[in-house]
């Protein structure tokens, strides 16, 4: 879905969305970004890339991040609920992943993303992707848009 598009259905409803982004580093917040008057429905959010910053900033347990690892869907969903809560918005999405290209496993080949979604009346959902740019930079882009996808397809049935 086109972030124009996004920004209709955030700003018909008086609603906003905050991020959490390890893999993305900032592009879905850049990407919401390029729609003037942004500010009205995106106020910020956190890039976790490494070093702790999941559980420091966003209150993700070490539990958690020790027995379900950085990239999983219960990491993606406890992110996008550390942004929501952190920047007080009615949505947050996050994204963690393998964007390559080093650092896949079999479990999780390079181009595997989570996308998580947390939002009003108990939404808590999380996606697994694939990518299949086949390179870092593609990578990147295919999820943060899967990640705004994400994000739209909540926003349309909720109208």
């Amino acid at each position: 879905m086109k972030v124009e598009e996004i920004a209709e259905l955030l700003n018909a409803r008086n609603a906003t969305v905050s991020v959490a982004e390890a893999d993305t580093c900032g592009l879905i917040g850049y990407m919401l970004s390029t729609v003037p008057g942004s500010s009205k429905f995106f106020p910020g959010g956190v890039i976790a890339y490494t070093g702790g910053i999941k559980q420091k900033v966003l209150g993700v347990p070490d539990e958690l991040y020790e027995t379900k690892g950085s990239v999983s869907p219960e990491m993606a969903i406890a992110m996008a609920k550390g942004v929501r809560d952190l920047v007080g918005t009615d949505y947050a999405v996050s994204v963690t992943g393998v964007a390559g290209p080093t650092g896949g496993s079999s479990g999780l080949p390079i181009g595997t993303f989570y996308l998580g979604i947390a939002g009003p009346d108990g939404l808590e959902e999380a996606e697994r992707i694939h990518t299949d740019a086949g390179d870092r930079d593609g990578n990147k882009r295919q999820s943060a848009q899967a990640t705004l996808d994400l994000l739209g397809k909540h926003l349309k049935a909720s109208s």
